[in-house]
């Protein structure tokens, strides 16, 4: 089964075609990111222009690899529907309806933070490894991470295809609380990256004088839990303040020789932390067979070792995407669509749901 699918949630405008939930015969991705560097964060109102502008010649550049590969015919279509940008999810939800129309297939709708949890089980076509990639029932039951821009949330997957939140960020997700620290700092957008890079160098060295950040444990009782359980929650709103606060106290100080490095560093590893202690938590709570990881932030160097020895320290297999299927693309849209085919009956009936839940 070939589908095609479409993601335009945020800042990308992305099409791929995969066969049987797992190969990816095609994909294509445009990144907006020179658009939106000027303002530090991406721009709901230039995002979905740009997706108008691009979104055709994706899909047509995904078709046309799709075609020269000698993959045949489409058996359906996948689109994103939510949660993300509404101005940018009604452009791909659009266009997905009627290329499904034009072409007499299915309309399948998925959720976007699902499908990041899909990503691990991605395979390319001459990817001589292929082989050793499980199929998504042999791993069941996991705990997920969707670590993103967007997202943070630790999510209960006992069956392939049932989700439970189990706890997620009350305010910024770790993403976002990156970009954020890299624009105070002046070190430019997006953030992720330039303090991977930045904090990687300042860990290599012999000595590290570290800052005690705050790793951001809110309170029981605090409304914003929505009864979900604290320990598995996390606030980056207060390391963000604490960031604040220090570049304040510091001032000048802070252009001297290796201080930048050092705070980039200390804020990174509290972010790190924070994740680490409510994944330990979530895998203590019940037995799993795999913690799986998608999104974003899970291409951070220092979040991929970390989880690493914490997925051996429980005795649970560890599966991350390839770097190429770590941020938003639609091969994790039609991947999924071959496992989760909800909403397909009334799809053309579907609307964008900015908001929509995990497991709906």
């Amino acid at each position: 089964m070939n589908v095609l699918g479409i993601e335009t949630s945020c800042d990308e405008t992305a099409a791929a075609v995969v066969k049987d939930g797992r190969e990816v015969l095609s994909s294509v991705v445009y990144t907006q990111i020179p658009l939106h560097q000027p303002y530090g964060g991406v721009v709901p109102e230039i995002a979905s222009r740009a997706h108008i502008e691009k979104i055709g010649a994706v899909v047509g550049e995904t078709m046309r690899h799709f075609h020269e590969f000698g993959g045949g015919k489409l058996d359906a279509v996948a689109v994103t529907y939510g949660p993300g940008l509404s101005p940018a999810l009604i452009v791909g939800l659009n266009a997905a309806k009627g290329i499904a129309k034009g072409l007499g297939v299915p309309l399948i709708g998925i959720n976007h933070i699902e499908a990041h949890l899909h990503t691990p089980f991605l395979v390319d076509p001459d990817d001589a490894s292929a082989s050793d990639v499980p199929a998504p029932a042999e791993c069941m039951p996991a705990l997920g991470l969707a670590i993103s821009g967007g997202h943070t949330a630790w999510i209960d997957m006992p069956a392939y295809g049932r989700y439970t939140v189990l706890g997620q960020t009350l305010d910024d997700a770790a993403g976002e609380a990156f970009d954020k620290a890299a624009k105070l700092l002046g070190l430019g957008y997006p953030g992720g990256p330039v303090v991977d890079r930045i904090a990687k160098e300042y860990l290599s060295a012999p000595k590290k004088d570290m800052i005690a950040f705050p790793k951001g444990r809110p309170r029981e009782g605090v409304s914003a839990l929505a009864g979900l359980p604290a320990e598995l929650c996390v606030s980056f709103s207060g390391l963000k303040t604490a960031l604040l606060r220090y570049v304040q106290r510091e001032g000048e100080a802070l252009a001297s020789e290796g201080e930048i490095p050092r705070v980039v560093a200390s804020y990174q590893e509290a972010i790190v932390q924070a994740v680490a202690d409510r994944t330990r938590t979530a895998l203590r709570r019940s037995r799993r067979n795999s913690l799986i990881v998608g999104g974003g932030v899970s291409l951070n160097s220092r979040l991929r070792k970390v989880l690493s020895d914490l997925a051996h320290e429980a005795d649970v297999r560890l599966l991350l995407a390839k770097p190429r299927y770590c941020g938003d693309n639609g091969a994790m849209i039609a991947g999924l669509a071959f496992f989760r085919r909800n909403h397909e009956e009334d799809a053309m009936r579907l609307d964008v749901n900015p908001c929509l839940e995990v497991g709906e």
